[in-house]
């Protein structure tokens, strides 16, 4: 079935409180894909942002970002007052989240709304702790010790806790009573305004398709409840991290700084933990883009404590005997591959065993006198076809960047003429291509330029902060997606 999408994630939608969120603009958002004919919302993951403000740098792969629990959802759940929101300042500029400002504000209101939640809690939040505590238990504690540490990472905290001795666990527990409540609550509030959401996404006949980053942070409740299965000493601290090696792009790679796994103990143990972070992926959203995908088949391991990535050296994944038990224990699931980076005939091998849909990007695909598997002649249909990623440069950018003759190379390539508008012609390229599926950025669309770029790979700062005005998300610009979806019968 030809299918297209946008790429746009939950943070950039429009709000007041200074970032978007699972409210009414949410709802508009999935109002203004269905009178585009789009099938796909394509979002980064939704899990609580730590370090550079990252999505792919969280302190848990299960929980919810508390960032994007609406405030006026609250409101008229009678948790919290408008009068509470309003006196908070949101940031200055409503096309930029401020995440400083977020800290600052947004965790005193939630704790207003959990303490006011208390005093009459809802009967489905003892059904949520009981079906979740797998996962629930471990972060909330981990939140609530974090708290109590002053923000250091876990491998900070005093032994007793840092190593997870069961008389100190307990012992938190008791201490930290109010704190672990409270994360309940916020893990308990999000994933019920998540299901109404999806519910209603889906009633419009579209699907969410999410991330699912390959590696968690080291900081993480992951990490620190799981260390036998990562590449840790004895002292839990890393021996081993993740990244690129190095390529055209950067001369010393790309040191990630995530701990990589230990893929034998993951074996010992039936690949359990990973089972589990399938399942949960795949409940929540409707399709799951796996990132990374090349690292299960050979990962770039880095010696802990390197400057860069050049000391790496290739190790094998687990490839098929991972996604084996996988579907063994899950049945099928709908699973995308993020098969770019350095792609091996191994890794092709591995992606077509899998047979799960790779990654076609449009804005990789015209080097001149270089013929690569992005092109369109070289598309297949069990693929999803992308102008760009959350990584790459917003069409209109990418445009302005390219050398004279990869521009006349694509022009004679897509037979644009004179007075044709470039990205138009890439966007059409990329619905015309054989791919099932068709992706785009809602920048691309909007004609939006480098200020909307959502981020920039090895830079620390900047990124993860553009949002879309409400008055940008026009019906000439719904129209304009609906035309070309209905030309090309997705």
């Amino acid at each position: 079935m030809r299918e297209s999408g946008i790429l746009m994630h939950l943070s950039s939608l429009p709000s007041p409180y200074g970032i978007g969120t699972m409210g009414k603009e949410a709802y508009r958002f999935a109002d203004f894909l269905a009178r585009a004919k789009q099938k796909v919302w394509q979002m980064l993951p939704v899990s609580p942002t730590s370090y550079g403000d990252s999505p792919y740098q969280s302190f848990s792969t299960f929980a919810g970002n508390p960032y994007f629990i609406d405030l006026d959802t609250l409101c008229k759940e009678g948790l919290l007052k408008k009068s509470e929101i309003t006196s908070r300042s949101w940031g200055e500029d409503e096309t930029r989240v401020d995440y400083a400002v977020l800290y600052e504000n947004r965790y005193p209101l939630l704790k207003k709304a959990a303490k006011r939640f208390f005093e009459n809690p809802d009967e489905e939040y003892e059904a949520f702790v009981c079906k979740e505590t797998k996962w629930l238990e471990d972060y909330v504690l981990f939140m609530a010790l974090k708290e109590e540490n002053g923000g250091k990472p876990w491998y900070e905290w005093p032994d007793d806790v840092r190593y997870r001795n069961y008389d100190a666990l307990q012992a938190t527990y008791a201490r930290l009573y109010d704190e672990i409540l409270f994360w309940r609550f916020v893990q308990y509030e999000f994933y019920k305004q998540w299901t109404a959401l999806k519910t209603y996404v889906n009633e419009k006949g579209i699907e969410i398709l999410g991330d699912l980053p390959i590696y968690v942070a080291h900081d993480s409740a992951d990490v620190w409840a799981n260390s036998i299965l990562f590449m840790v000493d004895e002292t839990r601290t890393p021996v081993e991290v993740a990244g690129c090696p190095p390529d055209y792009f950067s001369a010393t790679g790309q040191l990630w700084g995530n701990p990589v796994y230990s893929w034998e103990a993951h074996r010992q143990t039936g690949f359990d933990w990973w089972i589990r972070r399938i399942d949960h992926a795949t409940r929540v959203f409707d399709r799951v883009r796996i990132d990374h995908f090349r690292g299960f088949e050979s990962y770039w391991a880095i010696p802990a404590g390197d400057e860069d990535a050049t000391g790496g050296e290739w190790k094998k994944g687990p490839g098929m005997e991972l996604f084996n038990r996988v579907k063994e224990v899950l049945g099928e699931r709908k699973i995308i591959a993020e098969d770019l980076g350095i792609i091996t005939d191994e890794v092709r091998e591995l992606l077509k065993e899998s047979g799960f849909p790779g990654m076609k990007v449009m804005e990789f695909a015209f080097t001149p006198n270089v013929e690569s598997d992005y092109m369109p002649h070289n598309h297949v249909q069990n693929a999803v076809c992308y102008t760009g990623t959350h990584d790459n440069e917003p069409l209109c950018a990418w445009l302005k960047s390219r050398t004279r003759s990869e521009l006349n190379y694509m022009k004679k390539y897509l037979r644009i003429t004179e007075n044709e508008d470039c990205a138009d012609a890439v966007l059409a390229a990329v619905w015309a291509s054989p791919a099932n599926t068709a992706i785009a950025q809602m920048q691309d669309f909007l004609g939006l330029g480098a200020e909307s770029r959502m981020n920039t790979p090895s830079t620390a700062s900047g990124n993860w902060c553009w949002r879309v005005k409400k008055d940008q998300l026009t019906p000439a610009v719904s129209n304009k997606i609906k035309a070309l979806t209905k030309l090309y019968w997705r």
